[in-house]
C-alpha cells in the first residue's frame, strides 16, 4: 500500500504548539479543540478533501523568548496538497492559520514568547517564498527539535514517506544535529489527541 503522504504528492507541513491556557482550557485542550477546526480550514482552502497525517504530541522546553515560560506541547501535521504549490495559496492559508490562532486568544506581544496557540506553515513542496509575512520554507524549522521530532514520528509511521524541501538532510540527521534536548513524547498515538 502506498502511504498517503508519499513523495509523489506535494506535501505541506504545519507545526502546532501551545504553552498557555486558552478559552478551550490547558494547552492540551487547545490542541484537541483546534484539530477539527484546522481540518475544516484545510478543506475550505483546498476546495477538495485532503489527506492529513498527524504526529503524536510532544512535551518540549521553550526555545528562545523570555525566561521561565512554561513548557510547550508540540505536534506536526502533513497535508497531501491537491494542487501545485503557489505563493498566493500559501498566503491565503497563512491568513487562515492566523485567524485560528486569534480565535484561541493568541497575542503577539514578544518574539518567541508564550502563546495560547502557534500554527506555523513550515513548507509546501519546494515552494520558495521570501515576503515579510511569509518565508517558505520556514527559516528555522530544520533547527528545532520541537518540529523535527513530530515530523520524524510521522515519517516512521508511514515508512519514510515525507518529502522534504530540496536541499535538506533526512529528518534523523537534522534531529541528531539539533542543539536542543530531544523532546519527550506525551502521547503514543496521534489518534489519542
Amino acid at each position: 500500500m502506498t502511504p498517503p503522504c508519499s513523495a509523489e504528492h506535494s506535501t505541506l507541513a504545519i507545526g502546532l504548539g501551545a504553552n498557555l491556557p486558552s478559552a478551550a482550557g490547558a494547552p492540551l485542550d487547545t490542541l484537541v479543540a483546534v484539530r477539527p477546526q484546522l481540518h475544516q480550514l484545510l478543506l475550505g482552502w483546498a476546495g477538495v478533501a485532503c489527506h492529513l497525517c498527524w504526529s503524536p504530541l510532544f512535551h518540549t522546553a521553550p526555545v528562545g523568548g523570555p525566561p521561565d515560560q512554561p513548557d510547550y506541547l508540540n505536534a506536526a501535521l502533513l497535508v497531501v496538497a491537491p494542487r501545485p504549490p503557489s505563493a498566493a495559496k500559501a498566503l491565503e492559508l497563512l491568513v487562515g492559520l492566523h485567524r485560528l490562532e486569534q480565535a484561541f486568544g493568541r497575542e503577539r506581544l514578544e518574539r518567541w514568547g508564550p502563546r495560547t496557540l502557534d500554527l506555523d506553515l513550515l513548507w509546501w513542496g519546494d515552494l520558495r517564498c521570501d515576503r515579510p509575512e511569509l518565508h517558505l520554507p520556514h527559516p528555522r524549522w530544520h533547527e528545532r527539535g520541537f518540529v523535527l521530532a513530530p515530523l520524524l514520528a510521522i515519517e516512521r509511521g508511514w515508512g519514510g514517506a515525507i518529502s522534504l524541501p530540496a536541499g535538506f538532510a533526512p529528518l534523523v540527521e537534522l534531529l541528531a544535529a539539533c542543539a536542543e534536548p530531544p523532546p519527550q513524547r506525551m502521547v503514543s498515538s496521534s489518534m489519542a489527541w
